[in-house]
């Protein structure tokens, strides 16, 4: 039986990331397309839990393409639990317009995805590209995108872990490699600027610079800057390991 891949991602369903990940997934297996019905960037792993969700079939007549009005956090437990013909090998989040290295997988949507799926028990795989131009070569993404798939079948990922892979922007016969890395320490600087609309209401509209100084050469960021694909494992734990002998002094 043909592996099946249950795809999502963030930038809505009429991406062309989503788009070309789900023809790549599809010379590897069996898809099942659930994706937001817009764009729902930066939504992490919110759910909907204050109204119906609502799911209509898309794609041109394409079996097992559907939208979802929900978040895509949303998105994976409805496409497993009521679209799937049978349980996912793998979940696939992306290919989303933009890096989600370093601290940006707090922020993501595609990562939600692929966190949600962690939590689900299921392995997962979300891919980036670093642009965010409506004029992205997707193609470029694709000998990387098989060879991680290749790879991830070959050697299946624990269930409940995921790999957070961003591909640089570069044509595909000058990507250098792929590094299996350790997330960077990075931070955005955010500002909230006031603005006035045209009958003078106040409004403010989020701002922000993404600061990664000298990244650790084991770091995700740093093999991005040298032309390397990143791969970081990730899961939904986040507890501090390393400050459990600095806060002993809190038991009793």
């Amino acid at each position: 039986m043909k592996p099946l891949f249950l795809i999502t991602n963030d930038d809505g369903y009429y991406s062309r990331g989503l788009q070309h990940l789900v023809s790549v997934a599809g010379e590897f297996g069996d898809v099942v397309v659930m994706a937001p019905d817009r764009n729902a960037s930066g939504l992490s792993t919110s759910i909907t839990t204050s109204r119906p969700l609502r799911v209509h079939p898309v794609g041109n007549g394409a079996e097992n393409h559907f939208a979802c009005d929900g978040t895509p956090a949303d998105c994976v437990k409805m496409g497993y639990e009521h679209f799937c013909p049978r349980r996912p090998d793998i979940v696939l989040s992306g290919i989303n317009y933009g890096s989600n290295a370093s601290i940006n997988v707090i922020y993501s949507g595609t990562i939600g995805a692929v966190l949600e799926a962690c939590l689900d028990g299921f392995a997962a795989i979300g891919f980036s590209v670093l642009s965010h131009s409506p004029e992205t070569d997707f193609n470029a993404c694709t000998p990387t995108i098989r060879h991680i798939l290749q790879q991830a079948l070959l050697h299946p990922i624990p269930a409940g872990s995921a790999l957070n892979v961003n591909i640089p922007r570069l044509p595909a016969n000058q990507i250098k490699g792929v590094k299996v890395c350790r997330q960077a320490q990075a931070q955005w600087v955010d500002s909230l600027e006031k603005r006035t609309d045209p009958i003078g209401r106040p409004y403010w509209w989020m701002t922000g610079k993404f600061v990664c100084d000298n990244p650790p050469h084991d770091s995700d960021q740093y093999a991005l800057n040298q032309g390397y694909v990143s791969v970081v494992p990730i899961r939904p734990d986040f507890t501090d390991y390393a400050a459990f002998g600095s806060i002993q002094y809190f038991e009793k």
